[in-house]
């Protein structure tokens, strides 16, 4: 009688979800009409790389955070990324970005982060995409959580090519390993200690 291992199949499932979710971020309402909405899914190996891609960046940012991120990332199944691509002003001028759709055209740069500044109305697009993917891993029991460290991290690595990135990290455990987590001081003082080994 064949037997399917639990932690198997459920690595399995995680990646079923994470493509359910690109396709909720897909077909999630967006003004206008316009698909600019583009999703990646990372896993395996590439988990790694996107980890201390994130504690590099920790250093360069001074976002401390990232380091406690990273760790959730090597605790996670897979990533979800989903990003805008060459979001264009919707030619509103609703200035709700702060600037008119003709002068988010004119100061668009590579910043920090991210490619900027982004129109307001594509950021509720992005937004809709995200809660839509969300629901999805919420709905299947998948535990998940937004994260701007990830999508930081993973346009640097060039694993989406996208504006603005957020990344969404997927597990299976016994409990949720993103909002069940110690405080960022104990990521910190654990990182001391590795860094004088």
């Amino acid at each position: 009688m064949p037997v399917i291992d639990g932690r198997k199949a459920e690595i399995e499932y995680v990646l079923e979800v994470a493509k359910l979710m690109c396709i909720a971020a897909r077909t999630a309402p967006k003004a206008r009409g316009v698909d600019n909405i583009v999703t990646a899914i990372v896993y395996g190996e590439d988990l790694e790389k996107l980890a201390q891609e994130m504690e590099k960046l920790a250093d360069e940012l001074g976002y401390k955070f990232f380091i406690r991120d990273a760790d959730n990332v090597r605790k996670s199944h897979a990533v979800v990324l989903i990003g805008l691509k060459n979001p264009e002003p919707i030619g509103l001028n609703c200035e709700a970005c702060g600037f008119t759709c003709d002068k988010i055209r004119e100061l668009k740069s590579e910043k920090k982060c991210y490619k900027a500044p982004i129109c307001a109305m594509q950021l509720l697009n992005l937004g809709i995409a995200l809660g839509s993917a969300v629901k999805i891993a919420s709905d299947l029991n998948v535990d998940n959580r937004m994260m701007f460290s990830i999508g930081v991290a993973a346009r640097r690595l060039g694993l989406i090519d996208a504006d603005i990135v957020i990344g969404i990290p997927l597990a299976v455990h016994g409990k949720n390993p993103y909002f069940d987590r110690p405080p960022l001081e104990k990521y910190l003082e654990k990182r001391q200690q590795q860094q004088k080994q």
